[in-house]
């Protein structure tokens, strides 16, 4: 076994492998940019080396840099993990002839199934079911159009190179496909350095079930059962389970021996998994399931079947890459109870799930349940990276006990200012289509509104919780802070502990006006949720719903259910910085100009994009917030813009007022 590793990434997966690293007595190097100069995994390293500026090209994706770090280390071997350089062929070779170990699948078989097209092509020939589409070397867009015309719409545009949902597009109408093709191949090449791209049928109900597999030098293959990958928005997983809900034996034979076969035809050594698409419209079925890609590298999801299986499969690629054989046989790995991970974005689920940047002044994630991070709190969340910011695993007897345990951490979640998708998650997980296990794709854009958080609740508690706060820390001194100035009259306001009963108290929550009836008792106050009683001044609890608030300016954050809702006094809110309530369309953050759609004088319909703009890794559509005419477009193709930028304004039109 080596003595040393140098972890070619960043963030939560290099935390991950520094962990069996350690726990294996070996030896860990970090290599970080300068953005990431204070970053986790970098204090976790045994050793660490700045290869560069923030931008992944100049750093994380430099191949040169890399290896020189581990020449200047004295590394012994490299862990690509997942993404940067991990399915780059060039850089394993270079790592081989450098005289290190390269913890990832042979460069062939990198190349093999680096591209979508190829990859079909070879299962083809593998006699491995693959999805009816178009992966032909004539890229123009007449081809393609008529292509995706004899495949028949829906049909999904992928890029060749793609992975992450990145590259990706759905079009249902023809009148779409020049839009959806030209969108698709930006994002390849910015992404990838390619803009090519295959065309696939679209399956209306599809599944993601995906196989892991494992490979030695040895000629031995064998697999760890399937995840399911399903829960997805915009083609990027959610959450992931393993085993997959209402999978038979004989389905699972079929899959598992579809993704060896796979394996096989690419004399595949390590980790990877072989992702396969399901029609879900009446069950799984073992002729229902085609292969889409292989990803030949360790996935973000790989803890699910660690937990169901009890390997540690880091630990295994280090042992196969120094040559050992795969600890266990195919009859030797067993399937125990049910796994579920969440991925928690820092995203806004209510603006679009436009990713959010900026320090993490308060991070708490749940106890009692594996939580693989690479961010804590103090960290910062960069525009430059992936706003995955952490991983929430569970492992319990059964899928529901799974989905409720899984559903309480998320709810446990405390992230601020960054806003975070942790309420998001939540309500996907109790969902009684998401508990029966009909989930399918398209699951969250259907029941998107119901996804959504539901202020009624929220609120109520958010008022009630002021008025406890207030009782505790003396509200005849500051009575004024609560009252409703401009509220209407004949309602009471007062907030006196010897005034007569208080019926109703006003706030604001995340700018909002909202307000909740309330009445004293002897500890604390009642109101509709039941008792609340003030423990201290940092932390309130209130029945399950509430798990605590930390003070801000004028008021304070209140954390329900996975949400941070901003409580401040009714009379002291504001519009909110950056809405479109004007029409102003401002940048959710840093990035560049790819496509402005529509220009000035253009009439324009609720939700029709106005600007695209691209930022960590994706394109990010600016809408029209009511149906008028486009008054001005301030930005240009090309234009690297600042946060709240104004890139466009658009006018209520008189038809629309």
């Amino acid at each position: 076994m080596f003595k040393s590793v140098l972890v070619a990434n960043r963030g939560e997966i290099a935390c991950r492998v520094f962990r069996t690293a350690k726990r294996m007595g070996i030896r860990t190097i970090a290599v970080y940019s300068e953005a990431d100069a204070n970053a986790l995994h970098v204090r976790e390293a045994d050793e660490a080396v700045l290869i560069g500026p923030a931008a992944a090209r100049e750093s994380y994706l430099d191949g040169a840099k890399v290896l020189a770090a581990a020449k200047a280390t004295g590394a012994e071997a490299i862990h690509p993990g997942y993404g940067f350089l991990s399915e780059n062929a060039e850089f394993a070779e270079a790592v081989a002839a450098a005289g290190l170990i390269w913890i990832g699948p042979d460069p062939s078989s990198i190349r093999a199934m680096g591209l979508k097209d190829a990859a079909k092509d070879l299962m083809i020939r593998a006699d491995v079911p693959v999805t009816p589409g178009y992966q032909g070397a004539d890229q123009s867009e007449e081809t393609l159009t008529a292509e995706a015309a004899r495949i028949g719409y829906p049909v999904l545009i992928k890029a060749v190179a793609g992975g992450g949902g990145k590259g990706m597009k759905r079009v249902d109408d023809p009148a779409d496909f020049a839009a959806g093709l030209a969108s698709a191949k930006r994002e390849g090449a910015a992404a990838f350095g390619d803009d090519r791209v295959l065309i696939e049928r679209y399956i209306t109900r599809p599944r993601h079930i995906e196989v892991q597999v494992f490979g030695d030098k040895h000629g031995n293959v064998v697999h760890l059962y399937e995840r399911d990958c399903s829960l997805q928005r915009r083609h990027q997983k959610v959450i992931e389970e393993a085993p997959a809900p209402g999978m038979s034996e004989a389905v699972r034979a079929a899959v598992t021996g579809a993704a060896i076969k796979a394996a096989k035809a690419v004399n595949y050594v390590g980790a990877g998994t072989i992702e396969f698409i399901a029609d879900a419209s009446d069950g799984l079925k073992a002729d229902g399931v085609w292969f889409m890609e292989m990803n030949t590298r360790l996935q973000v999801e790989h803890p699910v079947t660690e937990s169901v299986t009890g390997v540690d499969l880091v630990e295994w690629q280090f042992r196969v890459a120094a040559g050992e054989p795969i600890p266990l046989k195919q009859d030797e790995i067993k399937l125990n109870g049910w796994a579920m991970e969440a991925r928690l974005y820092a995203e806004d689920p209510a603006n679009g799930f436009l990713p959010s940047i900026g320090k993490l002044e308060h991070f708490v994630m749940p106890d009692g349940i594996r939580v693989d991070t690479g961010v804590e709190q103090g960290g910062e969340v960069s525009q430059f990276y992936d706003p995955m910011i952490a991983k929430l695993i569970v492992h319990e007897d059964t899928r529901e006990a799974a989905a409720a345990r899984l559903a309480e951490a998320a709810g446990e979640v405390e992230v601020w200012p960054v806003k975070a998708n942790a309420g998001f998650l939540k309500r996907c997980l109790v969902h009684p289509r998401f508990v029966a296990g009909d989930v399918d794709t398209g699951f969250i854009a259907e029941k998107e509104a119901a996804l959504q958080p539901q202020p009624s609740d929220e609120a109520t508690l958010a008022a009630l919780t002021l008025i406890a706060e207030a009782a505790e820390r003396g509200v005849e001194a500051k009575a004024d802070r609560f009252s409703p100035w401009g509220g209407q009259p004949g309602l009471s306001y007062g907030v006196r502990l010897n005034a007569a009963p208080q019926t109703t108290v006003w706030a604001h929550v995340d700018g909002q006006g909202v307000s909740g009836p309330v009445t004293p008792v002897e500890t604390g106050w009642r109101g509709p949720l039941g008792e609340l009683a003030h423990v201290g001044f940092d932390q309130v609890q209130a029945g399950d719903r509430l798990f605590g608030y930390q003070g801000v300016d004028d008021g304070f954050v209140l954390f329900v259910d996975g949400e941070a809702r901003r409580v401040t006094p009714y009379r002291a809110a504001r519009g909110a910085a950056g809405t479109v309530s004007d029409g102003s369309l401002r940048a959710p953050m840093p990035g560049k100009i790819v496509a402005t759609p529509a220009k000035a004088g253009d009439v324009v319909t609720k939700g029709q994009p106005v600007v695209v703009l691209e930022a960590m890794k994706m394109e990010h559509a600016l809408t029209a917030p009511f149906d008028g005419v486009v008054e001005s477009v301030s930005s240009s193709v090309g234009d690297q813009v600042t946060e709240a930028t104004v890139l466009a304004v658009v006018k209520a039109s008189a038809e629309a007022v």
